[in-house]
């Protein structure tokens, strides 16, 4: 009876969230409903409290937004927009090109999360001033979120190789058509969907078209955006091990430049970087804690545990489950690689009584847990790319949706 009441409460708060209700409180009032009817609504107190300090995209997403109202601040995002006022009219081209952008950059970072944060504190303002909309300027960064999945050292992949008893770089290899295929076809829908509603170029008011074209370009300026990145890709990518530091510091670090590039006030730019933290954490980090209070309460429901027990036990089933399985949970809980480790664990092993190898049942289910996380409302790539963008999380899986999933009917071709 609670696991019927709970897939309920879920079915009945996911309606509302795409009728795009507040969110946060439809989050936490689901949660606290769920573990109520568990009998258990500390523990969804609990974890409250816990994300509040814990959660690992708090230094990220808080740093990077704090940089980006930096930016604004000292007027480089001014000049960046001046500089790149040229892609004005280009949206159908810029589109893919962040997309595959960001997939390069999750490549390397691994962190879809950290990626989000990184890239899209710049790049979604300045989509969005090049006239794109902003929910379609945050799904091309979302969707370029699962290119981690080509590099051999993230947890999942390694996970496989020690399942199916092969290398990491072999089940990158294995795996690598497929996820550019994803890229492709994702890439592609976004610009087929900004062009079927017009949204890839939008009227901006004249006073703004002005600013553009007059504004004399300091290159200073437009380059300070792109330091803290660079320093992420240099160091991540081992090509300078000096610089290999997180996201927070290479942050603190930009926005070091920018006070120094533009000679702003030090007092002005320590209040804005803070009032940037202060945003992130009432709007992303916020969302993320209500998200934990409602995967909370559906585990106090023993949800997850029926969920892949039935999916991995049931006859004729399991060897979709596979796919269907990890990609649900990855949905409905916001993190792939948990939904991949959960499934992994328990079907690859077994791979050979449905004809396949562990290696591509293992990929199967960590590619489909990676493409149910990038079309999450709930996972923190999507709510960084939201809260950036302004807009709710909901509006970028309505348009990346389509786009993500439709490779997942073809997976089977390839693995």
């Amino acid at each position: 009876m609670n696991v019927v009441l709970g897939i309920l409460i879920v079915v009945i708060t996911i309606y509302f969230l795409f009728r795009e209700y507040e969110p946060r409180l439809l989050l936490i009032a689901s949660g606290l409903l769920m573990a109520g009817i568990a009998l258990d609504p500390l523990t969804v107190l609990d974890e409250f409290a816990y994300k509040m300090a814990t959660d690992s995209l708090i230094q990220a997403i808080c740093s990077s937004l704090g940089f980006g109202f930096v930016l604004r601040a000292t007027g480089c995002e001014k000049h960046l927009f001046a500089a790149f006022s040229w892609i004005r009219g280009y949206g159908l081209f810029i589109i893919p090109l962040v997309t595959l952008t960001t997939f390069g950059v999750n490549a390397i970072l691994m962190s879809a999360g950290n990626t989000a944060a990184a890239i899209g504190c710049f790049l979604i303002p300045l989509m969005i001033r090049a006239g794109i909309h902003p929910a379609v300027a945050g799904a091309a960064i979302l969707t370029g979120t699962f290119g981690s999945m080509l590099n051999p050292l993230l947890p999942v992949n390694i996970f496989v190789a020690e399942i199916a008893g092969i290398a990491a770089d072999t089940v990158v290899q294995a795996q690598s058509l497929f996820v550019l295929f994803g890229l492709i076809v994702g890439a592609g829908w976004l610009v087929i969907y900004a062009r079927w509603k017009n949204e890839h170029a939008i009227d901006q008011d004249t006073e703004d078209k002005e600013n553009q074209s007059t504004e004399t370009i300091n290159w200073g300026y437009v380059i300070t955006p792109f330091i803290p990145l660079v320093i992420l890709v240099l160091g991540s990518s081992g090509l300078v091990p000096d610089l290999r530091i997180g996201v927070a510091q290479a942050m603190c670090v930009g926005t070091l430049f920018a006070l120094l590039i533009t000679r702003t006030s030090p007092s002005k730019v320590t209040e804005e970087f803070f009032q940037g933290m202060g945003y992130a954490y009432a709007n992303a980090i916020g969302l993320i804690i209500a998200v934990a209070v409602f995967v909370r309460g559906m585990k106090s429901l023993e949800l997850m545990s029926f969920f892949i027990s039935w999916m991995t036990t049931t006859p004729g089933i399991a060897k979709v489950g596979a796919v269907v399985g990890p990609f649900m949970m990855g949905v409905m809980t916001g993190s792939g690689d948990a939904a991949a480790f959960a499934f992994s664990e328990v079907v690859a092993p077994h791979a050979f009584l449905y004809g396949m190898e562990t290696m591509n049942m293992g990929s199967m289910a960590s590619i489909a847990g990676a493409i149910g996380r990038t079309v999450s409302p709930f996972a923190g790539a999507t709510i960084v790319c939201a809260c950036i963008a302004g807009v709710n999380p909901v509006a970028l899986v309505k348009r990346n949706f389509p786009g993500i999933v439709l490779p997942l009917f073809f997976i089977g071709f390839f693995l």
